[in-house]
């Protein structure tokens, strides 16, 4: 059953570390099927009851999943093997599109920020019982949130969106709850959601955001939560156009126990505007970073939400770090004040390249979606040909299974780092790779 792999271990905890380095190592590899409890309680001498809890410590951290009868298996993508090493290596003279980061020279240097706010530090310096938000980004933070119609709510400060979306989900919910995520959505989210113990329900997406029947397909079967990305939607770039929030909300409203998770991925870096969908559940947290428009190694993202929400996860904020560094959201804040970064040319310059290559992959016969950020969605017939293929042409891209659950295979392109005469090149590489496929949508 699983080959030369031997599990080892008396206590629970050690029966699960033996399996989990199994399946970090890859000789206990995706769907292999694990001994029933009684004969591994058998084979290491051990009560059943032992091997029962160290299958169900794997099964609250997304390695293994159980069915009944038909015995517990390494999941398909077990938490100890993260989307993220599905990336693909980029050769010497192959261009690298895969990894869906900014474009450096859009960055804002942070020597001068960074100066002004040790300055700040060196004049009134931050010590243990002090606010774990700085005032002026809160005051600031809360007014950009005001001015796109995002309800009231207090601000938090964490390090980075996922940091923030992890809190809020710990804070509600128990190992085995059902979170309704996008499909195709964010690879690091589908990676975190198994392993904090909880089910992914798969919610399709177009290019105005997640469809409304399958939202509410969704919540009636027990999703306890759903987490929607406003703007620039990583992988495909949907957005939530008013139509669509208005869908969206009225779904909501017939769901008020549901946490809703807003991500405002685009913030800054997109033009399209923000149709919030917070305000008609009990309890909701929208984020937003820094990382797209600022530097991703700022690790700070602002997150707002229902009071009870926020009380939960400064709470538990309070007990663990603390607080995100004072010193760095000083600097965000001068990079706030000083103007570093123009979001109008931000958003110009993701826009150009993005609709270029729309546009000529278009003239190819090639089906794409972007309709904002920096990222196109390239829906193929076969997915590792396609990036094998592209490799080969010089272009290392994104293979679709970094960010799908049971959506369709696909490839994704970052266009951050494409130049003008980039364009055809790429659109043609892609053409020959993949070729013309019947539209469809993402789900």
């Amino acid at each position: 059953m699983l080959g030369d792999y031997r599990i080892e271990g008396r206590g629970a905890s050690e029966i699960a570390a033996s399996i989990e380095r199994g399946v970090g190592s890859g000789d206990l590899g995706p769907g292999q099927l694990l001994p029933p409890m009684r004969e591994l309680a058998a084979s290491l001498g051990v009560n059943p009851n032992t091997v029962a809890s160290a299958y169900r410590t794997l099964r609250d951290r997304g390695v293994i999943e159980t069915a009944g009868r038909r015995g517990s298996r390494v999941r398909e993508r077990p938490a100890s093997t993260a989307r993220g090493s599905l990336s693909i290596d980029a050769p010497p003279g192959v261009r690298q599109i895969s990894e869906g980061n900014p474009d450096t020279a859009l960055l804002p240097p942070l020597h001068d920020a960074f100066a002004a706010a040790a300055r700040h530090h060196d004049a009134g310096p931050v010590l243990y019982g002090q606010a774990a938000v700085d005032p002026d980004l809160a005051r600031l933070a809360r007014a950009g949130l005001d001015e796109d119609g995002v309800p009231d709510g207090p601000v938090a400060v964490t390090s980075g969106s996922l940091d923030a979306i992890e809190r809020v989900l710990h804070a509600h919910l128990r190992p085995g709850d059902a979170v309704a995520v996008e499909d195709p959505g964010w690879g690091s989210l589908l990676d975190l959601i198994p392993a904090l113990g909880l089910r992914t329900v798969p919610v399709a997406v177009d290019d105005d955001g997640p469809r409304p029947e399958h939202v509410e397909r969704a919540l009636d079967r027990g999703a306890r939560v759903l987490v929607v990305t406003d703007r620039a939607q990583n992988p495909t770039g949907a957005v939530v156009s008013a139509p669509r929030a208005r869908e969206l909300r009225d779904v909501l409203a017939r769901y008020p126990r549901t946490l809703l998770v807003e991500d405002d991925h685009g913030h800054a870096i997109v033009g399209e505007p923000l149709h919030p969908l917070a305000g008609v559940t009990d309890h909701w947290a929208l984020v937003r970073s820094v990382a797209k428009a600022y530097g991703p190694d700022l690790r700070l993202a602002v997150l707002t939400g229902d009071r009870v929400t926020l009380d939960r996860v400064q709470g538990r904020q309070g007990l663990g770090p603390g607080w995100v560094s004072r010193l760095t959201q000083r600097a965000v804040v001068e990079l706030w004040t000083s103007g570093a970064v123009d979001p109008v040319v931000v958003a110009a310059a993701y826009g150009q390249r993005r609709d270029a290559l729309l546009s000529a992959l278009a003239e190819r016969g090639v089906e794409a979606h972007g309709r904002s950020g920096m990222n196109v969605w390239v829906p193929v017939p076969d997915e590792t040909g396609t990036v094998a293929r592209l490799l080969h042409a010089g272009w290392a891209v994104a293979p679709g299974a970094r960010f799908r659950i049971a959506s369709p295979p696909a490839v994704r392109l970052t266009v951050s780092g494409l130049a003008a005469d980039d364009i055809a090149a790429l659109a043609d590489a892609v053409a020959r790779a993949a070729g013309p496929v019947r539209p469809r949508s993402y789900g």
